[in-house]
């Protein structure tokens, strides 16, 4: 019995420890979140460390998809999308990991509530939905992440969904941002 006991302890600890580190992670984010463009001066790896950590922001405003905009005009806009994309998949572990922890502070949300119910339906629109939430660009892809972590989806099919999604949304920014320098110049002429 003793055990169970000691076993919650260090579960509640582990989550909360998930929780401190979510809101450190999006706080040190939105501190540098000016000079953090910096990074896509590396190239590829430099766009990717640049999704990552814009992503991983929780509910606080970070300048990913301008970015990527730009270096699809500057790189191939194809691996720019694809990069971009696997850095904002790993970077919305945080989302999970918030709502992991289960200490959810968005539970009153309206919104969340329809989402985290909707998603908890069947495991294909859970999949599915995950896509779409992370393929359009929309401000409120965290609770769709907490809701994932909420209801334990496992980490491979959270990874896989949004690994999908986010590149496709990224490919957009990447694409539009490689031809409209291209619409831009036969304007000029």
């Amino acid at each position: 019995m003793q055990a169970g006991k000691g076993d919650g302890g260090a579960n509640r600890i582990g989550r909360a420890a998930a929780l401190i580190g979510v809101i450190a992670i999006s706080l040190f984010v939105f501190s540098i979140r000016d000079r953090v463009e910096k990074f896509a001066a590396f190239g590829y790896p430099g766009i990717f460390l640049f999704t990552l950590l814009t992503y991983a922001t929780v509910i606080l405003p970070a300048p990913g998809a301008t970015v990527v905009f730009a270096m699809g005009a500057v790189f191939n806009p194809f691996w720019v999308g694809v990069v971009a994309g696997a850095g904002a998949a790993l970077g919305e572990l945080t989302g999970y990991a918030a709502g992991y922890s289960g200490q959810a502070v968005v539970e009153k949300i309206g919104l969340y509530q329809r989402i985290h119910t909707w998603m908890k339906q069947s495991r294909w629109k859970t999949f599915i939905g995950l896509i779409l939430f992370a393929a359009v660009p929309n401000p409120v892809f965290d609770l769709a992440g907490i809701a994932a972590g909420v209801l334990r989806i496992p980490i491979p099919r959270f990874i896989a969904a949004l690994l999908i999604g986010e590149t496709i949304k990224m490919l957009m920014f990447a694409y539009a941002g490689a031809y409209s320098i291209d619409w831009i110049m036969r304007l000029s002429r």
